[in-house]
């Protein structure tokens, strides 16, 4: 027998979960150019996660910057813009951000469920079984992704989730384990 138990939200952007139980392109075509940071020589844009529990978020990239915003989810997952020294210029899933100092940064990928009751399949496949629903807000380790999947874990429930219900990952994003 399947039950079915919800596990509300936790903090802002908390984890809450429900139990149950490249495509090519012609053959000469070049690739599309990857810009890179002038710091750290990495993609630009591109997704980390929140290190610390707080992170003062400043409108520019020193500490003598006023502090626009203060995130205070540890793994929350952001964008990262820019590079300008020991800073990077983020954005959270809403577009809001500013510069906060690379030492509140992980380089562990997270994501965020934007769609509510977002089914966690067993295999990448709409008609597989659902293992679990998490809901808009939940924060999840990123694992594997293929063109349209990817497999995330929340509180060691693992499952395939569609890439469209996730913020924290490129659409053209592919990654192995």
């Amino acid at each position: 027998m399947i039950t079915h138990r919800l596990i509300g939200r936790r903090a802002f952007l908390g984890a809450g979960l429900a139990f149950l139980g490249t495509g090519g392109g012609a053959p000469f075509a070049q690739a599309a150019e990857v810009l890179r940071g002038p710091v750290t020589n990495l993609p630009v844009p591109r997704y980390v996660s929140m290190k610390a529990e707080r992170g003062n978020v400043r409108r520019g990239p020193s500490q003598t910057h006023r502090v626009d915003w203060v995130f205070t989810q540890r793994n929350m997952p952001l964008r990262i813009t820019a590079e300008f020294q020991h800073w990077r210029r983020v954005q959270d899933w809403e577009g809001e951000g500013g510069w906060m100092h690379f030492s509140l940064l992980s380089g562990v990928r997270t994501v965020l469920v934007v769609e509510d009751y977002t089914p966690l399949r067993l295999l990448p496949d709409t008609q597989a079984a659902a293992r679990a629903y998490a809901e808009h807000g939940v924060i999840a380790r990123l694992g594997e992704c293929t063109e349209q999947w990817c497999r995330i874990s929340v509180d060691g429930r693992r499952g395939w989730v569609q890439k469209s219900a996730l913020w924290g990952v490129a659409p053209e994003e592919t990654r192995r384990r």
